[in-house]
């Protein structure tokens, strides 16, 4: 498979800026995340180009293969800002999708950990990643209820959970360093979005911040080949 990268034109350029003028009106206050969004385009992660200018649209999503979607500009903004991330920590994303929100990361110094479930996505998106040279995105293939398997013993500064968990997944707790958070959305008919604090080992040491309705693909389990 051969990764075609579109010019980055002016056109995208006005329209990258325009983008985070509005993520600041609607109150998006974290220079870095913002920095990150008005310098990546985002029309290198969208199949179609004849929705270019839908692709820099704050309150769009974008559908891509697999029945999955490219998160709404806001959405990414929202969750990543929600992160409090510091360069050279280390995020587990559940959900690489397009590879828009891992390269937000990475953009922001983050080493990424992120896992797919869907294979043509996961191959798609991995050799993109590759070809735009962010080395600290590192791709897996598979669900993400128990974590990565190759990752067992490693413990994140992160995690950004980018579908919705009918619970709250303990598992991925237990990946946290103490000191963590993770950034979820939870719910079935109506979802959430959680982040959880780690303040130790125990449940009852999760601080839990409820900021808001939320509306992500479900997350499933087992791969999809």
């Amino acid at each position: 498979m051969s990764v075609l990268i579109l010019p980055d034109q002016p056109k995208y350029v006005a329209w990258r800026h325009r983008m985070v003028q509005q993520l600041r009106q609607k109150g998006i206050t974290d220079e870095n995340v913002l920095k990150a969004m008005d310098k990546l385009p985002r029309h290198w992660f969208a199949g179609n180009t004849l929705l270019d200018h839908i692709l820099y649209d704050v309150d769009q999503a974008v559908a891509i293969d697999c029945g999955q979607t490219i998160s709404k500009p806001y959405t990414v903004a929202w969750q990543t800002q929600l992160l409090q991330l510091n360069p050279f920590m280390s995020v587990f994303e559940v959900g690489t999708g397009s590879g828009y929100q891992t390269a937000v990361l990475c953009e922001m110094g983050a080493r990424v950990y992120t896992v797919e479930r869907h294979a043509p996505l996961f191959r798609k998106t991995k050799e993109l990643l590759a070809a735009l040279r962010y080395t600290h995105a590192h791709c897996f293939l598979g669900d993400s209820w128990d974590g990565i398997p190759e990752m067992k013993d490693f413990l994140y500064d992160r995690i950004l959970v980018t579908c919705g968990a009918p619970t709250l997944p303990e598992g991925l707790m237990r990946q946290l360093k103490v000191g963590g958070m993770m950034v979820i959305p939870v719910g079935t008919t109506e979802q959430r979005m959680l982040r959880i604090r780690k303040e130790g080992e125990e449940p009852s040491q999760w601080q839990v911040e409820d900021h808001g309705n939320a509306k992500f693909v479900p997350m499933l389990e087992g791969r999809n080949f």
